[in-house]
C-alpha cells in the first residue's frame, strides 16, 4: 500500500512510498503520470518529505538516482 503526504513545493504536489517494496512515487506538478523510483529506503524518503526545501532535496538526493 502507497501511503502518499502531500508536500509543501512549487514543482512537487505529494510523494509517496511503499514499503513492502521500497518505492518511491513523486506526484509532479506538470507532467503525469507518477514517477517511481526503486530501492529507496524509508529514511531517504522520511527525509524527503520532512526536508526544508523539498525540490532542493529531490536535485541533491534523488534525482537521476534509485533507478528502477
Amino acid at each position: 500500500m502507497i501511503d502518499w503526504i502531500s508536500v509543501r513545493s512549487s514543482a512537487i504536489r505529494k510523494i509517496g512510498y511503499d514499503s513492502s517494496n521500497s518505492r518511491m512515487y513523486i506526484d509532479f506538478e506538470d507532467s503525469e503520470p507518477n514517477y517511481t523510483y526503486c530501492r529507496v529506503t524509508e529514511h531517504v524518503f522520511k527525509s524527503f518529505v520532512s526536508a526544508r526545501s523539498v525540490g532542493s532535496y529531490y536535485h541533491q538526493y534523488i534525482k537521476d538516482r534509485y533507478e528502477c
